[in-house]
């Protein structure tokens, strides 16, 4: 009889849900605007929300604008800082929600210059190395 309970808690146990984090997009990679993010959804670990980072750098009168959409942990939520990259200062800002699917984060129509910009990034990253 014993071992018959032990069985049946165990089975109730195993039969509760295991507290699944949140559904989040993340990106393939980081997209320049006014590309579109290749996107699909993942569940993020329990302690983990959904975050959309945007990185903002300058060549020239050019305006590079990244995007990037996955999990974070909390601590990285809010937090704003400097990276460099191909030789172009970028700042950047993480910022969180905990909604499943919250982080979609559609942006508004693109400019001319976002559309310039998007078509040269390819040629600078080409020539990166020699500026």
């Amino acid at each position: 009889m014993r071992g018959e309970a032990t069985l049946l808690l165990t089975a109730l146990v195993l039969s509760l849900p295991a507290g699944d984090g949140l559904r989040c997009y993340t990106c393939l990679f980081p997209t320049v605007s006014p590309l579109k993010c290749l996107k699909f959804e993942v569940t993020c670990p329990t302690a983990e929300r959904c975050s959309v980072t945007t990185a903002t750098g300058h060549r020239g009168d050019f305006q590079f604008v990244l995007t990037d959409r996955s999990c974070s942990a909390a601590n990285l939520c809010s937090k704003t800082g400097m990276k460099t990259a191909l030789g172009i200062n970028f700042t950047y800002h993480t910022a969180c929600c905990d909604v499943d699917l919250c982080n979609a984060g559609i942006r508004p129509g693109c400019s001319y210059g976002s559309l310039l910009t998007a078509a040269t990034l390819p040629l600078l990253v080409l020539l990166g190395s020699r500026w």
